[in-house]
Parts: C-alpha cells; structure tokens; sequence
C-alpha cells in the first residue's frame, strides 16, 4: 500500500498526516510532497508531533515532482482554507481523497493562542487519519 500527501509547501500538515499514518501501520509506504516544497519542516509542527511521541524531525520536505513516475493507492490532498489551492497530481492514483485542514503556521495572534491552533489541526489530522485508516486502508491490507 503506497499513499502520497499532497499540500502546498510540505512543512506542516502534510508532515504531520505523514508521521500519523505512518505509525498506524509500518506496511504501509508513506510519502508526502508538496507544489512549492520549502525544503524545510515547521519547527512548530515537528514540535506539536514530538509532545505526543512521534518524531518526524527526520522527514525531508520534497516536492511533488519527486513522485509523479510512482503508481500511488492513494493521493491524499490536505490544504485547508478558502485562499488555498490545492495541488493536483498527475501521476498513477487508484483513489484520490481530499481532507482539508486549516494551516496553523497561518495562525495570528499571541504565542498560546497559536501553539493551540498547532495542536488543535494536529488533533484534527491525527482523527481524520486514523478514520481513514480503520475504514478504508486497513481492510485492504488485510
């Protein structure tokens, strides 16, 4: 089972669906990349992920056109807001989802207030993950 997560600049969300799906299952092959890769992952989000016991300080932020030769299970996209765009791939996909969540390093106000919306989109992603995971992947690995 090879699965790709797509977003824009692949720092965050991407990451963070990354290190989750990830660790549900290790027979699954987990890949993300973004449009515009910043090359570098969100400290923030590296540090939202380590407070729950997950290190995905390894992970590289790669662009999408890494990828686009591989055949992919699924292309999952997970930009978020009505201002963002998401990618579209062009590759070899047998099921494309999109499941948007806002960008917390987006986030405006004081220090609490955006380490909370770190935590609350990695909350969020870690749910939305683990349904797709239990209802959809998990039956097809048997």
């Amino acid at each position: 089972m090879k699965v790709l997560i797509l977003c824009t600049g692949n720092s965050c969300r991407s990451q963070m669906a990354h290190g989750f799906l990830q660790s549900f299952d290790k027979r699954i092959q987990v890949e993300s990349a973004g449009t515009e890769a910043s090359g570098k992952l969100n400290r923030k989000a590296v540090k939202a992920m380590a407070e729950i016991g997950l290190d995905i300080s390894g992970h590289t932020s790669d662009s999408v056109e890494k990828y686009l030769n591989d055949e992919w299970d699924y292309v999952i996209t997970v930009c978020g807001g009505a201002n963002e765009s998401c990618p579209a791939f062009i590759g070899k996909v047998k099921n494309r989802l999109h499941m948007g969540y806002d960008d917390p390093s987006h986030a405006v106000g004081t220090d609490e207030f955006i380490w909370s919306e770190f935590e609350r989109v990695r909350d969020e992603i870690k749910e939305g993950f683990w349904k797709l995971y239990e209802n959809d992947i998990k039956p097809q690995l048997g």
